[in-house]
Parts: C-alpha cells; sequence; structure tokens
C-alpha cells in the first residue's frame, strides 16, 4: 500500500517542476479566451468604426471605378493606381487591424503569461507514433474539447438565431434607405450582432480558463518519491552534506593548528579550554584569535604549543572568557584589553630572560569582567 501510495500523483507540483515546464513551453492555456477576445476586439473595432468605414470604402469604390482613358490605355499609370487604392483599403482598415492585434498579443496575458521557449521548436519524433496520437483521441482532454465545442456551438447557434430574428424587421426596413444610409446601417447591425454571438462566447471562456489551469495542475501533480528524489538534486543528498561539512570541519581544524606554532601565547583552563593568541608588534589593531578549542581540541593545541615552545598560561578566567566572546580570527574584545596586555608582557619579559636575570614574576589575578566569564553566568 505505501508503494501504491508513493507511486499516485498527489503532490502539488514543486517551483522547479513548474519552471522546467514552462522552459520547454509548457504552460497552461485557454484558446477559448484567446478566441473570444480576439473576435471581441474585431467586433468592438467593426462597430465604432463601421459607419466611417463604410463611407470611406464607398468613396474608394467609387473612385477606383473611375477610369480616366490614359489610364486604361497606360498600363504602368493603371498598375500604379490600382496599387494606391489597395494601400487607401488598408490604412482605412488599420484601426481595426491594430486593435486586433493588440488584443492577439495581449491575450496570453491572462491565462499562461508570455513565453518564448526555443525547446518547442525542438523536433519531436514521439509525437509521430500513431499510438500515442489514437490515445489521445479517446483521452479525457479530448472527450472535454468533445463536449466544449458541442456546447460552444449550441450557445452561438442560439444567440445567433435569437439576434437575427429579432433584427429581422429592421433588416427588410433597409430596402426603404438611401445606399449610403443603409450602408451604414448595415454595418453597424453586423457590428452589434457579431458582438453579441462573440460575446456568447464569453461564457464558454469564463469556464475554459479555470477548467484549463485546474487540468494544468493535475497534469504537474508528482508523486511523493518524485519530491524526495528533487529535494536530494536540488538540495543535495543529506549524507553527503552531513559528509562535507565533516570535511570542512577537519580542514578548519587543520587550518587552525598550523596557526599554533606562530601564536605568541596560549591561555589554557588548564585542561577544558584553549586559546592561543597573536600579536603583531607595530601592527593595527588588538590580539587576535588565532585557535581554539576544548577537551581534546585543547589538548592538542597545548601539545601543539609545547612543541614549537610556545608559552602556555594557565587563567581559566581569561581562557574561558576568550573561548566564549571570540571565533576564530577575532580581535579579543576591548573589556579584555587589560587582562590580555598583562599576558602578553609576561610572555615577552620570558622571551627577553637571561641567565642572571630576575625571572618574571606571572601575573596575579587578571581583570576579567565576571559578566564575560561564563563559569560566573552558570553559577
Amino acid at each position: 500500500m505505501a508503494e501504491d501510495s508513493d507511486a499516485e500523483k498527489t503532490e502539488p507540483a514543486s517551483q522547479r517542476r513548474l519552471e522546467q515546464a514552462r522552459e520547454e513551453g509548457d504552460v497552461p492555456r485557454s484558446r477559448e479566451v484567446a478566441t473570444f477576445t480576439v473576435l471581441m476586439a474585431a467586433g468592438a473595432g467593426l462597430w465604432m468604426t463601421g459607419s466611417g468605414l463604410v463611407r470611406e470604402l464607398s468613396r474608394m469604390l467609387s473612385s477606383g471605378l473611375s477610369l480616366t482613358r490614359e489610364q486604361v490605355f497606360n498600363p504602368d499609370i493603371l498598375t500604379t493606381r490600382i496599387l494606391v487604392d489597395v494601400v487607401n483599403v488598408m490604412l482605412a482598415c488599420l484601426p481595426i487591424g491594430v486593435a486586433v492585434m493588440i488584443v492577439a498579443l495581449a491575450s496570453p496575458l491572462l491565462v499562461g503569461g508570455w513565453l518564448f521557449s526555443a525547446k518547442a521548436f525542438t523536433p519531436n519524433f514521439m509525437k509521430l507514433n500513431p499510438l500515442t496520437g489514437i490515445g489521445n483521441m479517446f483521452s479525457t482532454n479530448s472527450l472535454v474539447e468533445l463536449v466544449k465545442a458541442i456546447i460552444k456551438s449550441v450557445i452561438v447557434g442560439v444567440v445567433a438565431w435569437m439576434v437575427i430574428s429579432r433584427q429581422q424587421q429592421e433588416a427588410i426596413g433597409l430596402l426603404s434607405e438611401p445606399l449610403n444610409a443603409g450602408s451604414a446601417h448595415v454595418m453597424n447591425m453586423l457590428g452589434f450582432s457579431f458582438m453579441v454571438i462573440v460575446g456568447a462566447l464569453g461564457f464558454i471562456a469564463a469556464i475554459d480558463a479555470p477548467y484549463q489551469m485546474w487540468h494544468y495542475a493535475n497534469k504537474m501533480k508528482m508523486t511523493r518519491q518524485e519530491l524526495i528524489q528533487e529535494s536530494k538534486e536540488s538540495d543535495g543528498n543529506p549524507q553527503i552534506k552531513g559528509k562535507i561539512r565533516q570535511l570542512q570541519r577537519e580542514m578548519a581544524k587543520k587550518r587552525m593548528m598550523q596557526e599554533v606554532p606562530t601564536a605568541d601565547v596560549v591561555v589554557t583552563n588548564p585542561t577544558h579550554y584553549a586559546v592561543a593568541l597573536k600579536y603583531a608588534e607595530g601592527a593595527k589593531g588588538a590580539p587576535r584569535v588565532v585557535a581554539k578549542g576544548t577537551d581534546e581540541v585543547a589538548a592538542k593545541i597545548r601539545e601543539l604549543a609545547k612543541e614549537h615552545r610556545v608559552a602556555i598560561l594557565e587563567a581559566p578566567p581569561l581562557a574561558r572568557a576568550l573561548h566564549k566572546h571570540t571565533e576564530i580570527g577575532d580581535e579579543i574584545p576591548p573589556r579584555l584589553y587589560a587582562a590580555v596586555a598583562e599576558v602578553l608582557a609576561y610572555v615577552y619579559q620570558i622571551k627577553a630572560y637571561r641567565p642572571g636575570l630576575r625571572y618574571p614574576d606571572r601575573p596575579g589575578k587578571l581583570d576579567v569582567p565576571d559578566d564575560m566569564d561564563p563559569l560566573n553566568k552558570q553559577q
């Protein structure tokens, strides 16, 4: 049962899955919305400019049929005249054409958005498989398209019949109108009828758009195993990531240990903490922490310090405070300047010691603020 559950596509598509589908040119689309918006734009343009368009076309027709003797017997002049008339017709229809073009370009924004994918142009020979084609013919999507086409035909047919029946008497009255007025009236009637009939497609588009969004989301669903595999591919296998973090810690520890021989002093707890400090004389800034650690790491720091003759000083409060409030490479906190200065002064005195001279005294109680010692906070 668990295997069946993992094989079922029950999980919403991940963002990565949606992005990959979009790169391949697969986005939700509604042909009904695109058809409705384009036809509605054409109908609106026809209705609003119908009268002026008819008058302009009538003028052009009358002008085009009025030819001079020179135009009739001179092919070059006649050809030029015809080209001019064609251009004038195109300019007269230009407003409607521009409106339709703008709406056609903007309609994809309603469902799916604009998309250009080079992968969509790549030949896919699997689509030539006849078995796949037959399967698509009897798929659920084909059934939905068939039902949608039937409903669309019925709705458009009923609305068209109602509009034509209502305008029957008005159409008969056109016979008594003058040519120019009647032509303009016809264009208005056609534009109005066209818009009402196309408006009926809005009902289909209003249903089709949500359905296409739902169908696309359902098609893009993933199984649990696919989600897990994608998470591993994008975020990395947890075991591999853990191994990488372990290697990073080991490399950081190795680099830290390489800095211990260059330190000026190692401040210890004496066994639980060890912090190595380095101060370059003449350099700007305070002494820096080049290594720190607890327990086994602290023991390794002390071992390296002894091996390379780095001074080791037991100062438990200072060691705890430095370990708590600094990271590798940080300068010491300003509140510990005085304590660290005493330590470094003692170290420099040891380095300058010569036989016969008085051996430097170890620092007494160092000036470590109580609130910086984690042991005091615990108590």
